[in-house]
């Protein structure tokens, strides 16, 4: 699962041909949750309070470059970084 950005100890990635809705792995401590890139909400699993207002946070900053490598991946085509908050 290709790493798309590490801030702050939080590990953002995103699998190739995944399913729909369009979202991204964030994974702190043993923590992780999957997240809409659209709706910016959890859509599974849970972080601790604090990073994960920092991912939603994050989310919303990048949600245009998340939503281009969602089409990047589910195309299997390499995956953009995205810079940290």
């Amino acid at each position: 699962m290709p790493e798309i950005s590490l801030f702050r100890g939080i590990k953002i990635t995103m699998y190739f041909s995944e399913h729909n809705p369009p979202h991204f792995h964030a994974d702190y401590a043993g923590h992780k949750c999957l997240v809409d890139i659209l709706s910016g909400c959890v859509i599974k699993g849970a972080l601790p309070a604090r990073q994960l207002k920092l991912v939603l946070a994050w989310n919303e900053l990048h949600r245009d470059e998340l939503m281009q490598n969602w089409e990047l991946a589910r195309d299997s085509k390499p995956l953009d970084m995205i810079d940290p908050l």
